[in-house]
C-alpha cells in the first residue's frame, strides 16, 4: 500500500451538501489536505480549489488527475458510480475511495439488489421484478394496499411510490412502464410489501473484507411538518438515534446485513469499497432493508460526519487500499441535527436565480452546508431543490434541535421553505 503522505492532494467529485460536508471533514485531517472540489458548489470552494470538468466526462477527469498528481479521489453523487468512474481512476494507477460500477449496482438497479439480498438471506421485504404491466398489477394486488413501486434503476431519489391504494399502485406501475416516466430506468419494476415501523439510516465503511459502522441516523423525506406531502431528498435528519443503539441493532445489521451483502458480492468477483448505506425499518420483527446505496446520504451525511472523531482521509485512504482493519474508527459522545432550506415550491420545482442572504454563523459547532447555489458575480443566488442544510452539533438531540433552529435564520430567500419539526418528539 502506498503511504499516505503530508499534505496529499485530494479531489471531492460532486456538488452537493453530501460532498460540501465531506470536503469540510477531510479538512479538518491533521495531514492538511489540499483539496479540489470537481466541481463543487460556493461552499466547497472556501475549503478546495475549483475544478471545471463534469463529473460525466471521465476522460478529462482522468486527464487532470494525473497532471495535477492526485493521491485520492472521492466520489460522492451515485450516478458517476453507476458509470464506472472509479473503474476509470483504478486503471490510471489513482487511488479512489467508492464502489466499481458493478459494486454499485447495489444502489443502480433494484432488481439486482433484491436479488443479492435474497441469495444472501437478509432481511427484506417481500418482493417480486416486473416489465409487464398486467403481471405486476396482479401481483400488488396480490399484496394488498399499502404496497410500494419502485423504478428498478437510478431516478435522482424520486422512483419510489409508496401507493395507499391498489389505484395509485396500478396507476404507478403503469406511469413506469408504459408511460416512461424514468426513461429507462423505469422499463422494469420493483413491487414489494409494505413494511412498517421506524426508519433508520445506518451506514458503512467498507473495503474488500472489512464493514465498519457509522453511527445511526434518520432522515426526514416528505417535504411538510407531521410527515407530509410528496416526498423529497430529504428535508433534515438527526444521529444518534437512541432505540436502535439501546437495542443493539447495530449488530445485527452488521451481522445479518452487511456482511452477508458484501461477502455474497466477494464470492461473486465483486469486490466492495467505500460507503455502503442500509436505509432499515425496524419492524416489529427487528431491521429489515428498504434499500441499499452506494455512497454517503444526503441529509444524513450532514448529521453522521460531525460526530466522527477520527481522521475522515485517513479512513478513505484505508477503504481505498483494503486496509481498514488497521483503523480505529471513534466517534463523538453527542447528538448532531440537521434542517434543509428549500425553494418555495420544491420539490414539485427547483429554485434557480433567486439571491441568497446568508451571514455567517460564528458557532463553533453549527455548519452550514451549500448545496443548490452558485455565484452570480459576487451575489449568491439559489441553483436548486434543496439549497442549504443547517447543521448543529450539541450534547444531545433537544440541544442540538435547539441550535440548528437558531442559526437557521442566518440564511434567507424569498420562497425558502423548511420543516419545523426535524427531529422533535421522533427522538425514538
Amino acid at each position: 500500500m502506498r503511504t499516505l503522505k503530508d499534505h496529499p492532494r485530494v479531489a471531492v467529485i460532486g456538488q452537493g451538501a453530501r460532498e460540501h460536508a465531506i470536503t469540510w471533514k477531510l479538512s479538518e485531517s491533521p495531514l492538511r489536505p489540499q483539496l479540489y472540489a470537481v466541481p463543487g458548489n460556493p461552499g466547497m470552494w472556501e475549503l478546495a480549489a475549483k475544478v471545471d470538468i463534469p463529473v460525466n466526462q471521465h476522460d478529462a477527469l482522468i486527464k487532470w488527475a494525473i497532471s495535477e498528481h492526485i493521491d485520492l479521489v472521492v466520489v460522492g453523487p451515485e450516478q458517476p458510480l453507476a458509470e464506472g468512474v472509479v473503474d476509470a481512476f483504478l486503471a490510471a494507477g489513482i487511488p479512489a475511495f467508492g464502489p466499481s460500477a458493478a459494486a454499485a449496482q447495489i444502489e443502480a438497479s433494484k432488481a439486482f439488489a433484491k436479488d443479492v439480498m435474497r441469495r444472501a438471506g437478509v432481511p427484506t421485504a417481500q418482493y417480486e421484478v416486473f416489465t409487464d404491466v398486467e403481471e405486476a398489477q396482479s401481483f400488488a394486488e396480490r399484496l394488498g394496499a399499502p404496497v410500494v413501486v419502485k423504478a428498478d434503476g437510478l431516478a435522482a431519489g424520486k422512483g419510489v411510490v409508496v401507493a395507499e391504494t391498489l389505484e395509485e399502485a396500478n396507476a404507478a406501475i403503469a406511469d413506469m412502464l408504459e408511460g416512461n416516466r424514468f426513461g429507462s430506468s423505469g422499463h422494469k419494476v420493483v413491487i414489494e410489501e409494505f413494511l412498517r415501523g421506524e426508519e433508520v439510516s445506518l451506514m458503512y465503511f467498507v473495503d474488500g473484507s472489512t464493514v465498519i459502522p457509522m453511527v445511526p441516523a434518520r432522515d426526514f423525506k416528505r417535504v411538510g411538518d407531521g410527515d407530509t406531502g410528496p416526498n423529497t431528498g430529504g428535508m433534515g435528519a438527526f444521529a444518534p438515534v437512541p432505540s436502535f443503539l439501546a437495542a443493539d441493532w447495530t449488530a445485527f445489521a452488521t451481522e445479518a446485513i452487511v456482511e452477508p451483502t458484501v461477502n455474497l458480492l466477494k464470492t461473486e468477483g465483486i469486490t466492495y469499497r467505500g460507503v455502503l448505506y442500509a436505509g432499515l425499518m425496524v419492524t416489529a420483527d427487528g431491521p429489515k432493508v428498504i434499500e441499499f446505496n452506494a455512497r454517503f446520504g444526503d441529509p444524513e451525511t450532514q448529521v453522521v460526519l460531525p460526530l466522527l472523531e477520527s481522521d475522515l482521509l485517513e479512513i478513505m485512504w484505508a477503504a481505498a487500499h483494503d486496509s481498514l482493519d488497521g483503523i480505529d474508527v471513534r466517534w463523538r459522545d453527542k447528538a448532531a441535527v440537521c434542517v434543509v432550506l428549500a425553494g418555495g415550491e420544491y420539490p414539485a420545482k427547483s429554485d434557480v436565480g433567486t439571491p441568497i442572504e446568508l451571514s455567517a454563523t460564528h458557532h463553533p459547532h453549527v455548519c452550514v452546508f451549500h448545496a443548490g447555489t452558485e455565484r452570480h458575480g459576487n451575489q449568491l443566488v439559489t441553483a436548486g431543490g434543496r439549497v442549504l442544510t443547517v447543521s448543529a452539533l450539541a450534547d444531545d438531540i433537544p440541544s442540538a434541535i435547539d441550535l440548528a433552529y437558531t442559526e437557521l435564520h442566518s440564511a434567507h430567500f424569498n420562497g425558502m421553505q423548511y420543516r419545523r419539526d426535524i427531529a422533535r418528539n421522533w427522538q425514538r
